[in-house]
């Protein structure tokens, strides 16, 4: 297995299938347009296996960390090391930029996500609670 950085859109083209939906051309230009957000995809023979992104956030009296926006690994390579290996590689992706953590969401009811956080070092707070607000797209 290989991970690597991706910055073009033929590479995430290539590796749509690993995605919720179909990306965007525009959206994922601005994605890779900007030096915060990271996208690694994990290649198993040359193969993509699997994707997470990432986006460094910044806040004035916390300082920066990584937000894990998205893992996705193709059914074939599930349970073979693919999701921990790219967590970790976006873990120390973060380090390396100097963010002082990395933080994720994921379903209650997920239990193959939270088993991967947690192999990759996750650890789960209580107490959490998540709110969202959803929009027309524009």
């Amino acid at each position: 297995m290989e991970i690597r950085r991706v910055t073009r859109v033929e590479a995430v083209d290539a590796a749509g299938h690993l995605f919720d939906a179909a990306p965007g051309r525009e959206a994922t230009e601005r994605f890779l347009a900007d030096e915060r957000h990271h996208l690694l995809i994990a290649y198993v023979d040359d193969v993509p296996a699997g994707m997470v992104t990432g986006v460094e956030m910044t806040h004035p009296d916390k300082g920066t960390e990584m937000f894990l926006y998205e893992l996705g690994v193709d059914e074939p390579f599930r349970g073979r090391g693919v999701g921990r290996a790219l967590v970790s590689a976006l873990a120390d992706l973060a380090r390396e930029r100097g963010c002082y953590g990395v933080w994720t969401i994921t379903d209650e009811e997920n239990a193959a996500a939270r088993a991967t956080y947690r192999r990759a070092g996750g650890v789960p707070e209580a107490g959490q609670v998540v709110l969202t607000w959803a929009f027309d797209p524009v």
